[in-house]
């Protein structure tokens, strides 16, 4: 029988990397630690860690329990919130959203879900897909608006992740200039390479190694004026002459001194998705998927609206 206490050490050893700081999280001694991950291990008889003097890494063996712990501690934080909702006086539903998904997407997907449910006490959480995604496997969150960039989407079906992920829209990064620069040409798509004695200017940290991976594949290594974490921030940067910056396309302002140019392909973008738990059920679930789908249809509106340029929006479905 695999103890759940020292279940729980381990998944705090694995997300600190060092004994010591995990002691630290956990309010306990380092020794103290160390004898419940060898407590764990003499059960197991297998080691779980890789001690060094650089920290401690898992073993196979330990990441398969630490996978176990991540499910254990989601399911319980998700019952815990589960019964506290049953005791509330009015159904609440918590969303959490990056800034600018949250500026462009959700107020039209919430207007109408706030007219047909106003018995319906929302909350909205600011976060970072690194933080959303958790607070929804957690039972913190119903449902996550969030992004990943290059790679697989945070969830599969099948995967151990707890949820499912619905993909949204793309989001193609796009190069603000200012309107008097010599590269700003309406219409035009511009290739790094072009660009590789300008001055950067990024609206998020996160962007900063997906450009330089573009970068190295056009051969040309991009200087970085200023890393914002905020995308009108950037933008007024570029206004002030400072460099060009790269911004998603829903992170775009509308300014008469800036144009907003696609890259030639491959270009970097986001990927746009919805988080749900796997685990949900009852009333507050369907809610949930109420509001994702709302959700999906502003999306999906948006695929019809550039910001960098004039467009016609679709023909109205028919009734």
């Amino acid at each position: 029988m695999i103890d759940v206490q020292r279940l729980a050490v381990l998944r705090e050893v694995a997300r600190q990397g060092s004994f010591n700081r995990a002691a630290a999280e956990l309010h306990c001694t380092a020794s103290a630690v160390s004898q419940q991950v060898a407590a764990l291990e003499r059960s197991l008889g297998a080691p779980v860690v890789e001690r060094s003097t650089r920290g401690v890494t898992l073993t196979d063996a330990g990441r398969v329990l630490v996978e176990a712990a991540d499910a254990i501690a989601a399911e319980l934080a998700d019952t815990e919130q589960r019964i506290t909702r049953l005791t509330a006086e009015r159904t609440a539903l918590t969303v959490a959203t990056f800034a600018s998904g949250g500026r462009r997407l959700l107020p039209g997907a919430l207007r109408g879900f706030v007219a047909d449910h106003p018995e319906v006490e929302l909350t909205i959480l600011e976060a970072e897909p690194e933080d959303g995604l958790p607070a929804v496997r957690e039972g913190r969150a119903d449902l996550a608006l969030a992004y990943h960039l290059d790679g697989p989407p945070p969830s599969r079906p099948g995967d151990r992740s707890g949820l499912d992920w619905t993909p949204l829209a793309a989001d193609p990064l796009r190069v603000v200039l200012p309107r008097d620069h010599p590269l700003a040409l309406p219409g035009a798509t511009l290739h790094l390479a072009e660009l590789a004695d300008q001055r950067w200017i990024l609206g998020c940290r996160k962007s900063a190694g997906q450009l330089a991976r573009f970068g190295a594949l056009a051969g040309v290594e991009l200087r970085i004026s200023c890393t914002a974490t905020d995308y009108d921030f950037a933008q007024s940067l570029v206004r002030a002459g400072i460099g060009i910056a790269l911004i998603p396309r829903i992170g775009l302002t509308d300014h008469p001194e800036l144009l907003a140019l696609p890259l030639a392909e491959p270009a970097p973008q986001r990927h746009l998705g919805l988080a749900l738990s796997r685990r949900r059920r009852g009333h507050r679930a369907r809610l949930a998927e109420e509001l994702a789908a709302r959700l999906t249809a502003e999306a999906a509106a948006l695929r019809y609206t550039r910001t960098d340029g004039p467009a016609s929006p679709p023909s109205p479905p028919a009734r």
